[in-house]
């Protein structure tokens, strides 16, 4: 049920990589398995001479080291006491002057969420833009799109260039971080220059020593198993090693659709008295049939009521396979007890071969047209960087500063060939003769290069009652595009920025803190196009502003935040033949979140917000005023846990989702009514035969709503997530 009728065929550049992804699925467990015991009968080995005994005291210094750039759980286990904030580095949260949540990998597990997308549902500030059973993890965030385009904008241990380019699984996560808001003085610009937020991916690493195997059901006939190994070796335990490794595959709940999935992860890791270093390996691939796409709506019609979701307009002739493969090492050495030096290296690969259209709905009748496309894409990326931290005081000021140089480079090479159009239905798609791909040789699309370097200082006063961060980072964006098919240079970019931020922080009390941010997001500028009466023209890079305050606070075991925001954004238009930066919008938002426990046997998770969107510039004056495209008025998410207390290990839980209206194009003629969707789940934690052993179910869109989810920002939408069961049970060995 894991094999489809295409031929396995992948280029790797080493022999781990396509262990990886070429061994059978029995043997992909078992080879990751061997992988991490050979490399710990190593360290064993290396180890056999007895260590001084000078040594015994540090063996808590080295455990609290493993752990120094990962916050804890907040009570209730769902998320995090911090988050990483890129420069500024992993910060509690009443301390950061930014809203950002980190999610465990707890939380992940008990909502069984596969995918970064799924993960993120109980975040009232984020919307996945993409549907179930999709290629693609693109998003939401405040209103604003992350993740649109070929190069992925999700962050792995605080770096882009990383991560899985397309989707981003769950499996090797240890914590899922959200930053609410533009974030270049912080990250550094984003690949496709997305500034509503930065999702970052903290990987698993060795902790304490785990072998958990697990087995696991979807509807309609999905099975999967999974493999999470972790041991600490040496007489200080200071080498560490954890892998893991999943096979997903079969029927999903979309109709005529199957996917399979094959992941292996390996991070190692040394944790010495100052020097430490991780090296996190990673392969994926990601194959389906009939893969669900978005739609276009024609001009002038009216978004027809939503289909069930099931329903699929693909073909299952038409497919998709995408090959990842990333690669970071990261190092770190204390040269002083207040200054630590880093450097990181790492990059990804990332092949894609697809052949499938995306239709256009023509009339109320949900009558589609779509064109199937060979498409064959590589994309090429390098990321390093280098710095140090540094904490010292200046009479009654506390310094934490920060320096960073960056430096990302991405490549893309692309072969792209048409056939002819499929006509279907939403509501009765209809099946239609084979086409077959018509393929052509790849020439190279685009490249950029971003280099950036970045100081901030973090001055805290009265036991960091006060504390005030100011930052800045300088950006270079190169970019240069190429002609599809010929390779030729058509264009070429080369600008810079600078973007600020400041935030501030003030205690009263001290599970109380309010806070104030400015800073800025950067998105490249735009070349003129051809047939425009200033074609060729460069444009320096987009900034986007964001002002915000807020309160945080927590009482015990359980937390809130409220927080006002306002972004602007550029954009630019073609008017009179002239091209030219004169658009913006702005949205302005109030968000609320609670976490944590409201007694030892509840907890809940989630929040609203409320938005106001607006295009204030335009050169359509009809579009004066308007509400930008994928912006709604409301998002609320709202999960709650309960364990029963009649019998002990057994945990019921329930989320609420609802999203308003939102518009799929400037002149706010086409929107997607509101939608709501409820889902359900349960969990039964129990030792059998003395090993740890959980069950989990649960139920996504448990009354089957019919909906369209969410909006680009290019006016494709989505259709919502049919009911769907999920089932799965880990034993920890």
């Amino acid at each position: 049920m894991f094999y489809s009728t295409r031929d396995l065929q992948s280029s790797l550049p080493s022999c781990l990589e396509r262990a990886l992804l070429r061994l059978a699925p029995g043997a992909t467990v078992l080879a990751l398995g061997a992988t991490a015991l050979a490399y710990g009968s190593v360290v064993a080995y290396a180890q056999q001479a007895p260590a001084p005994s000078i040594q015994l005291g540090e063996i808590v210094v080295q455990g609290q080291a493993i752990q120094a750039d990962v916050s804890p759980p907040f009570a209730g286990g769902q998320v995090t006491q911090g988050a990483g904030l890129g420069l500024l580095g992993t910060t509690d949260t009443l301390k950061s002057p930014f809203s950002a949540t980190g999610y465990t990998a707890d939380l992940i597990k008990n909502l069984q969420a596969p995918t970064v997308a799924e993960a993120l549902v109980l975040d009232p500030s984020v919307r996945s833009s993409h549907p179930a059973g999709g290629i693609v993890d693109s998003f939401n965030i405040r209103g604003l799109p992350v993740g649109e385009g070929n190069n992925g904008e999700i962050a792995f241990d605080g770096v882009f260039g990383v991560a899985p380019n397309f989707r981003v699984f769950t499996d090797y996560a240890e914590r899922i971080e959200v930053l609410k808001g533009p974030s270049a003085a912080l990250f550094g610009m984003a690949p496709n220059g997305g500034v509503g937020g930065t999702i970052n991916i903290v990987p698993k690493r060795a902790e304490a020593d785990l072998t958990r195997i697990g087995a696991e059901f979807s509807s309609s006939s999905v099975f999967g198993t999974s493999l999470d190994f972790a041991r600490r070796y040496g007489s200080n335990r200071e080498f560490g090693v954890r892998v893991n490794g999943a096979l997903r595959g079969g029927d999903t709940v979309v109709d005529q659709q199957f996917n399979r999935t094959g992941i292996g992860s390996l991070a190692l890791d040394y944790q010495g008295e100052r020097f430490r270093a991780w090296l996190y390996l990673l392969a994926q691939r990601d194959d389906f049939d009939a893969p669900s796409r978005p739609f276009l709506m024609a001009t002038g019609v009216p978004v027809p009521r939503a289909p069930d979701g099931r329903r699929n307009v693909i073909q299952p002739w038409e497919w998709s396979q995408v090959d990842d493969r990333s690669a970071l090492f990261r190092t770190e050495y204390d040269l002083t007890d207040q200054i630590t030096l880093f450097a990181n290296a790492g990059g990804s690969q990332s092949e894609v071969e697809r052949f499938f259209g995306l239709a256009t709905i023509n009339n109320l009748r949900g009558d589609t047209t779509h064109t199937p496309q060979y498409f064959n894409l590589d994309v090429d990326r390098q990321t390093y960087n280098a710095g140090f931290r540094a904490r010292f005081d200046t009479g009654f000021i506390r310094h934490q500063v920060s320096f960073v140089a960056s430096h990302y480079h991405d490549e893309l090479s692309r072969a792209l060939t048409s056939r002819t159009p499929v006509l279907s239905n939403i509501y009765n798609p209809v099946l239609r003769a084979p086409q077959f791909a018509a393929r052509a040789p790849k020439t190279i699309l685009s490249e950029s290069t971003l280099g950036s370097i970045a100081l901030s200082d973090t001055l805290s006063i009265l036991n960091e009652r006060v504390l005030l961060t100011a930052g800045v980072r300088r950006q270079s964006v190169e970019a240069k595009n190429y002609a599809p098919g010929t390779g030729i240079l058509t264009s070429s970019y080369d600008e810079s920025a600078v973007t600020p931020l400041v935030g501030l922080v003030l205690r009263p009390l001290e599970n109380v803190s309010l806070y104030a941010n400015y800073i800025e997001g950067l998105s490249r500028g735009d070349i003129a196009p051809a047939g425009s009466l200033n074609a060729g023209e460069t444009f320096a890079p987009y900034r986007a502003k964001q002002y915000e305050v807020g309160v945080k606070a927590q009482f015990g075991s359980f937390g809130a935040g409220l927080a006002g925001f306002e972004i602007t954004k550029p954009s630019s238009e073609l008017n009179a033949g002239l091209f030219s930066v004169s658009g913006e919008q702005r949205v302005r938002g109030l968000e609320f979140n609670v976490y944590g426990e409201i007694t030892p046997a509840i907890r809940v998770l989630g929040g609203a917000t409320v938005f106001d969107g607006e295009l204030i510039k335009t050169t359509v004056a009809a579009n004066l005023g308007n509400t930008p495209i994928g912006v709604p008025s409301l998002q609320l998410n709202l999960g709650a846990e309960w364990d029963v207390p009649w019998l002990r290990g057994l945990t019921l839980s329930g989320a609420l989702i609802h999203t308003g209206k939102q518009y799929i194009n400037t002149a706010n003629t086409q929107s997607l009514p509101d939608w709501t969707r409820l889902d359900v789940g349960a969990r039964y934690a129990t030792e059998i035969a003395g090993k740890k052993t959980v069950f989990r179910a649960n139920v996504q869109n448990v009354t089957n709503e019919k909906y369209w989810s969410s909006v680009a920002s290019f006016g494709t939408f989505y259709a919502g997530t049919p009911r769907t069961f999920r089932l799965s049970m880990t034993v920890d060995l």
